[in-house]
């Protein structure tokens, strides 16, 4: 896995009316693997806020997508192109509605379910064959439409909760880098018991 070059993208909007949402759960990864290094997002290109890291000996472009969500692709596709990453090396950070809270899915390709930011990536890509870690978020309150509950902020009662989620998906990729992507999956792709308990206690 060592001298190659990734590219970690997490979905999400800018702005700080965005910061604390559902739909940022890809930032928020990103900002955790940045914190987990001391880094910072000070640059931008590729219309995205971008940090360059090594893990173990692969470079690795972490990039935040100034676009806004439904745009997110063309920024995944510039940068893509730009360093002629492989797809197979090209990771997708994002929430997912149809997950129960706090699970996490990791998989090497896929459609893009409900998900706009994600669609925009296999459109622009041309291509849905690219490593992807889903954080589940669902379900949405009953009485919340779709788009108001993915843009809603994550209730101060649940934060504690969700940053351990976020936490386990920023390990999620550093390792799906530094050990690949099947190790990641063999480790993460199972629901904890106390994942279990959490998506009860939402249902109820």
């Amino acid at each position: 896995m060592t001298h190659q070059r990734w590219l970690i993208t997490g979905l999400g909007n800018p702005g700080r009316a965005y910061q604390e949402t559902w739909h940022n759960a890809g930032y928020q990864v990103l900002d955790q693997i940045a914190s987990t290094y001391s880094l910072s997002f000070n640059r931008e290109r590729f219309n995205s806020q971008i940090i360059e890291i090594s893990l173990d000996g692969s470079r690795c472009l972490l990039l935040k997508p100034l676009t806004y969500m439904n745009r997110s692709g063309e920024a995944v596709a510039a940068a893509v192109r730009y360093f002629n990453i492989p797809l197979s090396q090209c990771l997708v950070v994002y929430d997912d509605i149809d997950l129960p809270f706090g699970t996490l899915r990791i998989r090497s390709n896929g459609g893009p379910g409900t998900h706009n930011g994600m669609r925009s990536v296999i459109d622009e890509l041309q291509d849905r064959s690219f490593p992807r870690i889903r954080i589940g978020i669902g379900p949405k309150n009953e009485q919340m439409d779709l788009a108001d509950y993915v843009l809603s902020k994550v209730p101060r009662d649940r934060r504690e909760n969700w940053q351990q989620v976020i936490n386990q998906a920023a390990d999620a990729a550093i390792i799906t880098i530094k050990k690949g992507l099947e190790t990641a999956m063999q480790t993460y792709n199972k629901r904890t018991d106390e994942e279990s308990e959490d998506s009860e206690l939402l249902q109820s």
